[in-house]
Parts: C-alpha cells; structure tokens; sequence
C-alpha cells in the first residue's frame, strides 16, 4: 500500500474530509469513522497508519484548548499509562499478516461502541473505584487501540462516567485520544509495520481532516447534534456489521 494510486488517493482524502465533518459536528468520531471506511478497501493496518498524523493534529488541538490539562493528567495519568502498555501489546495483532481477523475485530469495535453509546445508559465511577479501575480500562483501550486502531472502546464510556465538566470532558477524551494515537504510532513501528509512504500520505491528509473540522462547525450550528450523532451510530453499526461478516462472506 506504499504506491497510492489517484482513485485511492482521492478516496483517503474524502475519507478524511467526511471524518472531519463528523468530529466537527459531534467533537469526535474521526479516527472512528476513518478506520471504518478506509478498512472496506485496504487492510486495517495500512488505515491506521494513514490515521497517525492528522488524529494527532485534531486531538492535541482538543486536548490544550481546555483550561485543565495538568490537573486531568494528574488524574488520569494510570489510564494512560495503561493505554500505552496495551496498545504496544495489541499492534502485534494489527501489524501480523492475518488481514481477516483484524477486520473482523475493527467491525466488532465499531459495533461495540455505536450500540453502547446508543442503547446503555450512562453509569457512574464510584470515587473509590477509579484508582484501580483506571489503568485497567486504559490497558483494554490500549488492547483494543492495538489490534483494531479503534481508540473509544472502552476509553470514552469511562471517561464520560467520571463526571467531569463539559469543558474537562472534552479536554479529557483529547488526551486520552492524543495517547493513544502516540502510542499506535510506537506499537506499530516497533513490529516495523509503519511504511515512510503512509506516513507521507497521512501528513498529506490533515488538510482535508482540518477542512472536515470547519465544515462540521458551520454544519453544527444548522442540525441538530443529537440527531447528527444518532444518526451516525447507526451508520458506524452497519459498517462495522459489513466489516465483522467480511471474512465470513469471502
């Protein structure tokens, strides 16, 4: 996938532009829906490769908007140290050859996150139980970031029951994207599955995944964001359904 034609270039780029419009819309869901689609015609780890620098891009911009970064980092810091262990671990599964399974986890991600986020309702971490429940939930992010290049599940169902503010919300799900996009970056490198070509494509790509962003602000303010979102899961359920079934049909 190094050699990137212009049919398949122009596809990565409106990719990117789609995925854009979405985290602009709903303030995330452009790794989600950029793996999803781009993993219907390439294999997983060729997309997450090209999702590395234009996801760093969108989430440190996330991430140091806010007014609290030290103070989420102090208390979040186990988890990402836990999603940086396990994601190291897990990219031994993206980066072997065995494409079926990990399209086949890719669509079981997409699926688990959009039925959660559209069926469970929202728990809450005891104050107590987040010292230890902390580095496990960022050590299974880690693993599922890893073998899928998915990075919400289960990351963004915890960090949304901490009950943070909106402004610390947004800043903490920055960080926890941020990490985890760093650490696929190392995982995928160290098991040398990280092509020069696809990290000068995914440079390339940022300036569509920026467009995206503005794009879905200006869209923001016209739609209604909940209907946008639900909307979106749903999509995310019948892509990932294609994606878990794919090899089944092959």
């Amino acid at each position: 996938m190094s050699d990137f034609s212009l049919a398949l270039t122009c596809t990565v780029a409106i990719t990117f532009l789609l995925a854009g419009i979405v985290k602009g819309v709903t303030g995330m869901g452009l790794p989600t829906l950029a793996m999803g689609l781009l993993g219907t015609v390439m294999p997983p780890v060729a997309a997450a490769s090209l999702l590395i620098v234009p996801s760093f891009v969108t989430n440190v911009w996330q991430l140091f908007a806010g007014p609290s970064f030290a103070s989420i980092l102090r208390r979040l810091w186990l988890m990402m140290a836990g999603i940086v262990i396990g994601t190291v671990i897990g990219s031994r599964l993206l980066a072997s050859d065995n494409v079926k399974w990990t399209t086949a986890g890719l669509g079981a991600a997409l699926i688990a996150y959009a039925a959660y986020s559209l069926l469970a309702r929202q728990p809450a971490v005891p104050a107590g139980a987040e010292r230890w429940s902390s580095p496990v939930v960022g050590f299974l992010t880690g693993l599922v970031t890893g073998g899928t290049g998915v990075f919400v599940v289960p990351a963004v169902p915890y960090i949304q029951a901490l009950g943070l503010s909106r402004d610390d919300l947004i800043q903490a799900l920055g960080l926890s994207f941020t990490v985890s996009t760093i650490a696929l970056a190392i995982g995928l490198a160290s098991h040398g599955a990280f092509e020069p070509g696809h990290l000068a494509m995914s440079s390339l790509v940022v300036l569509p995944a920026l467009l995206g962003m503005w794009l879905g602000q200006v869209l923001r303010q016209r739609i209604s964001p909940a209907a946008f979102r639900r909307w979106f899961l749903i999509f995310l359920i019948l892509l990932g359904s294609e994606l878990l079934l794919r090899p089944c049909l092959a």
